[in-house]
């Protein structure tokens, strides 16, 4: 179980640490964060900067890494939030709280490295046609439509290729995650 700040943990500074330091240990697990949260990368970048600038223009009280990390991650949150608003979008994420209980169980000591990792690994391990069909998918942004087009299926087809290949990929994933 992680320790959250009380009265009794030591409080340093913001100031008192290495700006340098604080942006290197934190960085890819926010951008990480607000990407799970639904920000496309050019929107992760902004808010990532957004978040050390106000955070070096008001410093807060150190605890330990992990509360810094959720700190850091409330601050992006937040930034994400306004832009929805001022910008008369639904938020992306309904249950917040539940968000970042799962988000900090899972990712928070490796950025989400371990996840990464056996996703390439898991990748690999899919017939050419799924993971063909998932890459133009998410990587290619392409409708399913033009997946079917291409790979000479249904839509319907294409559909159920998909699905089946994300299940594996879930589960595959889950899998090494959890052995390792």
């Amino acid at each position: 179980m992680k320790s959250s700040p009380s009265a009794n943990q030591p409080q340093i500074s913001s100031s008192d640490i290495d700006p340098a330091e604080l942006i290197e240990r934190h960085q890819l697990g926010l951008w990480r964060y607000l990407r799970a949260l639904g920000c496309d990368a050019a929107q992760a970048d902004d808010f990532v900067q957004d978040t050390f600038l106000k955070i070096l223009q008001k410093p807060f009280n150190y605890y330990d890494e992990d509360a810094t990390a959720a700190y850091l991650r409330r601050i992006g949150h937040n930034l994400f939030i306004s832009m929805q608003r001022r910008a008369g979008k639904v938020v992306a994420v309904e249950d917040v709280q539940k968000f970042e209980q799962v988000w900090s169980r899972l990712v928070s000591d490796s950025h989400g490295e371990d996840y990464l990792d056996a996703l390439r690994t898991c990748l690999d391990q899919l017939s050419d046609r799924s993971r063909w069909a998932l890459e133009m998918r998410f990587r290619d942004k392409m409708s399913r439509a033009n997946i079917a087009v291409n790979l000479e299926i249904t839509e319907n087809g294409a559909k159920n290729l998909m699905q089946r290949a994300k299940t594996r990929l879930r589960e595959c994933v889950e899998r090494k995650v959890k052995t390792t």
